[in-house]
């Protein structure tokens, strides 16, 4: 996705332990595993400008994360089905050697229609959506089992709101476009 931004960039991937704490609300989580993700590369790359995401679903008061498995994603998919998902999509960018930092959440409103079991097992097949917060891929066959979303940043849902990421590198000194 960043390189729809056309600037120069490398891709890490930090071992984070994503577990909740006891008693972690959605937006906190979201924001605090962007932030650590983010704090571990730039500790390797102090003069960088990191970019640190996380994302997670929340359906009810419920925090539903990546499945990792296809009976997982049947759960959450037959759960989502006929109900209206929050899908939180956090951002953490820093730069430790300027002390800058740029951190916001984006509340995507997904809106599932009903599904049957036949519907929810090809887009599995098909999608294999498994590393996916909520078991679900809008960007392409999971569009179809919606019947509305919602979001100040239409890039959020698929894990990274390149508006708010475009405002945080300009803030960096970034010139965008």
């Amino acid at each position: 996705m960043l390189e729809r931004l056309a600037i120069p960039f490398d891709v890490r991937t930090p071992e984070v332990d994503e577990t909740p704490a006891s008693d972690e609300t959605a937006h906190t989580l979201v924001a605090r595993l962007a932030a650590e993700k983010a704090a571990v590369v730039a500790e390797s790359l102090p003069d960088a400008v990191v970019i640190g995401s996380d994302q997670v679903a929340v359906a009810g008061r419920r925090i539903v994360g990546k499945p990792g498995s296809v009976a997982n994603a049947r759960r959450q998919l037959s759960d989502f089905s006929g109900r209206d998902v929050q899908f939180l999509s956090a951002i953490c960018v820093l730069c430790r050697d300027t002390g800058f930092e740029y951190r916001q959440t984006v509340v995507t409103d997904v809106c599932f229609r009903p599904l049957n079991a036949d519907e929810i097992d090809r887009y599995i097949q098909v999608d294999q959506p498994l590393n996916c917060a909520g078991s679900f891929k809008s960007e392409s066959l999971g569009i179809s089992l919606l019947s509305a979303m919602r979001s100040d940043d239409p890039t959020a849902i698929i894990g990274l709101p390149l508006i708010y990421v475009s405002e945080a590198l300009r803030k960096a000194g970034y010139n965008i476009p």
